[in-house]
């Protein structure tokens, strides 16, 4: 049998405790993976795992050697991947993105991706919520946040900088604004999502937290993009969304000299120890596509 393999299923067996947890996870039956453990327990010429009824466990010299299986499994995964074509890797990624980030910046890039790696098919869930990543079969995730999950591995790729817009015809008809204490007169569009609406500014080494009136939220950027231009009010948007429409004259950037927080942008996926060839592809290429365009 494949030592690969065996060494792959016999890692899974030794997270889930399972045997039945594995074949499921990994898409085999009960006995196949029976067989895989026996085999790589023959080839390591030990027992590793502690059968009962109940539950699967590591028996003493299982806990000595698995790290070393680790190992060498990471390590034969990258030569494979490094030796193969990229047409080569064929396989599928679920991959989770809020709409606004999917629509603007990352469908463009994927036609790079498309080309590179013709075989890997993408299913892309697109909204702004957080999702249970192993309960909904989600394999990578982007998100803007300082904050990442602790129980995800989180690799930063990018930085997400904002700015407050409105309409020039909001402005025209509304007191001007010339600190961020004024924005508690004018109507503010919010993310529902964050509760309070609270708007952080900085300059310099003054910083004021600002509480904003938001009669009308939304839980996605780009339908409290379209409300500020329509003249509803004032909102936060990412520079990715906003500065089209400030180049055209359409949005104003209101408080220019002042700064909102600055957010990380990360790619979250569940475990370093089952990134399949797709994924692992698709993580690459993101970092170094952003790395590219923010080094222009």
């Amino acid at each position: 049998m494949d030592k690969l393999t065996a060494a792959k299923v016999m890692l899974d067996v030794a997270q889930t405790e399972s045997f039945t947890a594995t074949a499921e996870r990994l898409e085999m039956s009960r006995p196949m993976v029976t067989r895989y453990v026996e085999a790589a327990e023959n080839w390591l010429g030990a027992r590793l795992l502690q059968r009962t009824t109940r539950k699967v466990s590591l028996t003493s010299a299982g806990e000595q050697l698995l790290p070393n299986l680790q190992h060498w499994v990471e390590q034969a995964q990258q030569m494979e991947e490094s030796l193969m074509p990229t047409q080569a890797i064929t396989g599928y990624v679920r991959l989770s993105v809020s709409m606004s980030f999917g629509f603007s910046q990352l469908m463009p890039a994927l036609q790079a991706f498309r080309q590179r790696y013709p075989g890997i098919k993408l299913d892309i869930d697109a909204q702004d919520r957080a999702v249970d990543m192993v309960a909904e079969r989600i394999d990578l995730a982007i998100r803007t946040t300082n904050e990442p999950n602790p129980a995800l591995i989180g690799r930063p790729f990018s930085v997400c900088y904002s700015k407050l817009v409105a309409a020039p015809e909001y402005l025209a008809c509304h007191d001007p604004i010339t600190h961020p204490q004024d924005l508690t007169h004018h109507a503010c569009l919010g993310y529902k999502n964050f509760g309070r609406q609270i708007w952080q500014l900085i300059q310099g080494e003054q910083q004021h937290d600002v509480e904003v009136n938001c009669d009308v939220t939304a839980n996605e950027a780009t339908v409290l993009l379209h409300g500020s231009l329509a003249g509803l009010g004032i909102s936060m948007q990412p520079d990715y969304l906003a500065q089209e429409w400030i180049d055209q004259g359409k949005l104003v950037w209101v408080l220019p000299e002042w700064q909102l927080m600055t957010l990380q942008m990360y790619l979250l996926y569940p475990s370093r120890k089952h990134l399949s060839p797709p994924v692992r592809a698709l993580i690459d290429f993101i970092i170094d596509h952003f790395k590219t365009r923010s080094s222009q």
